[in-house]
């Protein structure tokens, strides 16, 4: 059964009939230190879910759309390259080679070679942060339940010595229950023993 901070606060213990047990104050005060750690660390753990839930989001988001990064790169150049050859060359190319079908075509090339490269510029870039993403999410998921699994095993501890203290309670109380018997027990036992009458003077004097 998980404990909850609730658990703590509304737990109670019943007081001992023949001894005081442990200072109640001091029992009070460090249960509010349990209850005030556990919901530190429940906040905690919930941050780190919300910011393991976003890194998942963008990973969807990046792997649903392979062509969002690819969309957003520009193409002005090779635009200008297409519609206004001199433009976009104007020192390698002249008036009378733009007009040859053959730089046509050269120029076609060269701007179907940059696209391609912004292309896999793209889907290199998306790659990358696609890894970091997973990476990301990989580490702080790690974190998290390293810092569960030390947070758990600390509070079982606890949990562990609070049990042994409250077992040691009980058997001193039933090791004073048991004294208590046997002597009630031992002076009943007196009282229901006839006692034999004094000797009168005149018996001791013959």
């Amino acid at each position: 059964m998980s404990l909850t901070p609730e658990d703590i606060h509304y737990k109670k213990f019943q007081p001992t009939k023949f001894r005081e047990g442990y200072d109640q104050e001091e029992v009070d005060a460090f249960l509010d230190e349990i209850i005030v750690e556990l919901r530190r660390l429940n906040q905690e753990n919930e941050d780190l879910r919300q910011r393991l839930l976003a890194s998942d989001g963008r990973i969807a988001e990046l792997q649903r759309s392979p062509g969002a990064l690819t969309g957003s790169l520009p193409t002005s150049d090779i635009a200008t390259s297409i519609t206004n050859p001199g433009a976009a060359f104007p020192e390698a190319l002249t008036d009378a080679q733009v007009n040859e079908p053959n730089n046509t075509n050269n120029l076609l090339q060269l701007a179907r070679k940059l696209h391609d490269e912004h292309v896999r510029e793209g889907i290199a870039k998306r790659d990358a942060l696609i890894a970091e993403g997973q990476a990301t999410a990989a580490r702080l998921l790690r974190e998290t339940e390293a810092q569960q699994r030390s947070d758990l095993s600390r509070l079982e501890q606890e949990k562990a010595l609070l049990e042994h203290s409250i077992q040691e309670l009980r058997q001193y109380e039933r090791d004073y229950r048991a004294s208590i018997r046997s002597f009630i027990e031992a002076q009943l036992r007196d009282l229901e023993t006839p006692t034999a009458p004094p000797a009168s003077p005149q018996g001791i004097l013959g």
